[in-house]
């Protein structure tokens, strides 16, 4: 089962393709601005531990996008996650 869902995750041409087969909702504003930083940091995850279902990936692909968001908030001021329609630290 690992091998299919790393074969599907291998023929993505885009990230957008990857977030729409993983049902979870972004802003396309923020993946223009930040799409290497994205594609970097899941690509990350994925080596770090090979997803084995479709869940693992959904779940590498979710932590990846909600860190560069989180990264991008100002450290100094308690302001939440904007964008991340399916964010689990709201």
């Amino acid at each position: 089962m690992s091998n299919d869902i790393q074969a599907k995750i291998a023929s993505f041409t885009s990230i957008e393709e990857a977030l729409d087969y993983f049902d979870i909702g972004y802003a396309s504003k923020f993946i223009n601005e930040n799409r290497i930083e994205l594609v970097k940091r899941f690509n990350g995850y994925l080596i770090l531990e090979k997803p084995q279902d479709w869940f693992a990936a959904r779940r590498a692909l979710k932590n990846a996008y909600c860190k560069v968001q989180r990264s991008k908030l100002d450290k100094h001021t308690r302001q939440a996650c904007r964008g991340c329609t399916t964010c689990q630290r709201r």
